[in-house]
């Protein structure tokens, strides 16, 4: 496995700044924003489209680093109900996958996206409970009218282009947990798999390394190291649907933690033990998101634990004289 950054963390920075301050950290990817939530800090996307020279030029600045690109993200929502909201969030996807393709990089991120309730509504709509009737209604019209013919589309688009897609599994979106990221590979195409955070399922009430198992190496395109905590003193009075801001941390159900300060080092040994057992030797990219930290503590935390977890060799088998 190969151990990673999501740029993100560092939106504030050029990317010669970036590759400055993560030089003496060991890392060996990087996976970059190109566009919708995450935005595009550090690449100009329609100018590394257009020009050759400009795209070897960003792939030789990297090698001289010793680092390769493990993903393009370009989480957005292009199932939004809001037409050109929806448009411009495809168009950024669309391009993320022609830039891959040109980039020799296998995998976009993305999130699936939620519809609307119905084809008049403004809003998302993520069903969360099937009564009142509504709502399994809104579901099917959501799965047969706007997830499944999109994404079938996309599907084949990509697959075209020699990249898949690799969904967080994320609540708010209508993919959020392992059943939804395999009927919606099972039902759009083998080019949608997961890019596996395991902080999204903790508080669902998840067990990630059983879910890694049950979706298996085929559709593991991508993994994030992100912790998440629960904190029962909350949870236990108002359960895990916490709308409460992330910065009112004391009050919330839940927390996103920088590696190691939600699940310790044998946690993060099974869970790297897990993927290489399901045939992933990919990389494993940091996400910080862990409002208790500055960015570069989380970060050297996090590497500083992953280090020790992750299963580096090439895999060989054991013989006995």
């Amino acid at each position: 496995m190969k151990l990673g950054l999501f740029l993100a963390m560092f939106g504030d920075k050029s990317l010669n700044e970036v590759l400055e301050t993560i030089r003496p950290l060991g890392l060996q990817t990087v996976e970059f924003g190109v566009g919708n939530y995450p935005g595009a800090p550090h690449l100009a996307v329609k100018e590394l489209l257009d020009s050759k020279p400009k795209r070897d030029e960003l792939l030789a600045t990297l090698k001289g680093e010793g680092l390769e690109i493990s993903a393009l993200s370009a989480h957005g929502n292009c199932l939004h109900p809001d037409e050109a909201f929806a448009k411009a969030n495809q168009e950024v996807q669309t391009d993320a996958i022609k830039l891959a393709s040109l980039l020799g990089v296998k995998t976009v991120n993305d999130f699936s996206g939620c519809p609307g309730s119905d084809e008049n509504a403004t809003r998302p709509c993520w069903v969360t409970c099937p009564w009142p009737p509504d709502y399994l209604e809104t579901l099917d019209w959501q799965w047969n009218e706007r997830v499944i013919p999109y994404w079938t589309r996309q599907a084949k688009f990509a697959a075209d282009h020699g990249v898949n897609i690799g969904f967080e599994m994320h609540p708010g979106f209508v993919v959020y947990n392992t059943e939804t990221l395999l009927r919606i590979r099972r039902e759009c195409g083998k080019s949608l798999g997961a890019n596996f955070d395991p902080s999204h399922l903790w508080w669902q009430g998840m067990d990630p390394i059983k879910c890694i198992r049950e979706i298996g190496g085929d559709a593991m395109f991508h993994v994030h190291a992100k912790d998440a905590l629960v904190y029962g003193v909350n949870s236990d009075i108002n359960g895990v649907l916490d709308t409460k801001h992330y910065g009112e941390e004391i009050k919330r159900s839940w927390l996103f933690r920088s590696v190691g300060y939600g699940h310790g080092l044998e946690w993060w040994n099974d869970f790297a033990s897990t993927l290489r057992m399901v045939g992933y030797d990919g990389p494993v990219s940091i996400e910080h998101e862990d409002s208790l930290m500055t960015s570069m503590e989380g970060l050297t935390k996090a590497i500083d634990l992953l280090k020790q977890a992750l299963i580096f060799q090439d895999k060989g088998a054991i013989t006995w004289a």
